[in-house]
């Protein structure tokens, strides 16, 4: 194993939040059997970035993608995450790390987000539409 994915994620206390996280990982699996794919959090879950970077790394790891799962790059994203990335590049000076935009701000995330916004209040609005 040459390349890993770790995907952040804010957290939350509850621990079903992360259900959409959870399957975001799976498919990604599916979908990269060569890398390895880590989800990584911010605050109350488990593991943190550097635990998740430093596992990786122990693992061989020498290219390093991290995805931010946020909608937009707000101050976790444009502040925390640097920082915490910055640490783990001292720690692992021989992995690639690299990286990308917030999720949320990708152009296919944006159009499947609409669309299914779209799908949804077209169906509410089927459902309630009188019947002639």
């Amino acid at each position: 194993m040459t390349e890993a994915i770790i995907l952040f994620a804010h957290g939350a206390r509850d621990p079903q939040w992360s259900r959409p996280f959870e399957a975001v990982a799976q498919r990604i699996k599916a979908l990269r059997p060569d890398a390895e794919i880590r989800l990584a959090y911010l605050e109350f879950m488990q593991p943190s970035l550097s635990e998740a970077g430093h596992e990786v790394a122990a693992m061989g790891a020498r290219i390093v993608t991290v995805v931010p799962m946020f909608l937009g790059a707000g101050g976790h994203v444009r502040r925390d995450l640097p920082a915490l990335l910055e640490d783990l590049k001292r720690r692992h000076p021989t992995v690639a790390w690299s990286l990308q935009q917030a999720i949320g701000e990708a152009p296919s995330v944006i159009e499947a987000m609409a669309c299914e916004a779209a799908r949804a209040a077209t169906a509410q609005a089927a459902s309630r539409a009188p019947s002639t």
